[in-house]
């Protein structure tokens, strides 16, 4: 990361931390340098650079958030602070032809990289995830060492409701829960709604 990054990194952080307070509350495990896919519920834009402003310094190192390619790429200015500074993974939002969309998610894990995931595949509006996509289960099915850690984002969607350009300060906060495992033999159906169950309960811690 080049001088330009960091100062840009140093200086979203602040500002969310200045926003948001970008409390992180470790309930079921400790921030550990190992290889995770963090997976959360996922209101606004603005989940990624939340959940990135939470984690310890080490940790952002090594965590890579994906962000969608249509959204991040549109301008230079959210191409470049996605590239340099937060190192994201783009991914498509709508398949196109033979392409998997997991690949790049998947040549991320392989080089030892962690992530952060939003497994609805799209910002919900109502209080509760949506249904988690296939995608969650197929990285686990593939990486059964990865860590999978929950994750529930409080308050984010009042910072930048949808459609909104201006950020509002609101106190935020991301809870990181007890990781879960795929099962042996178990059905994609299964996990993913434990998955979802798992996000979801740390909304009452």
């Amino acid at each position: 990361m080049n001088w330009r990054a960091r100062a840009m990194g140093m200086f979203l952080l602040g500002l969310v931390r200045a926003l948001t307070g970008a409390q992180a509350r470790w309930y079921g495990c400790p921030p550990k340098a190992e290889q995770r896919i963090y997976f959360a519920n996922h209101q606004s834009h603005a989940d990624l650079v939340l959940i990135w402003a939470a984690l310890p310094t080490e940790l952002r190192s090594i965590t890579r958030p994906i962000a969608a390619r249509d959204y991040w790429t549109a301008s230079n200015l959210k191409r470049w602070i996605t590239t340099a500074v937060f190192n994201a993974v783009y991914v498509e939002r709508e398949r196109k032809g033979d392409e998997d969309p997991l690949q790049p998610l998947i040549d991320a894990l392989a080089a030892g990289d962690s992530l952060i995931i939003f497994p609805e595949g799209t910002r919900g509006h109502g209080d509760e995830p949506q249904p988690f996509k296939s995608g969650l289960y197929n990285l686990a099915s593939r990486f059964p060492d990865v860590v999978l850690v929950p994750a529930w984002i409080n308050n984010v969607q009042r910072v930048m409701p949808k459609g909104e350009v201006i950020p509002v300060p609101v106190l935020c906060s991301v809870t990181f829960g007890e990781p879960v495992r795929l099962e042996p033999g178990e059905e994609r159906a299964g996990f993913l709604t434990r998955a979802r169950d798992a996000v979801l309960a740390l909304r009452e811690v």
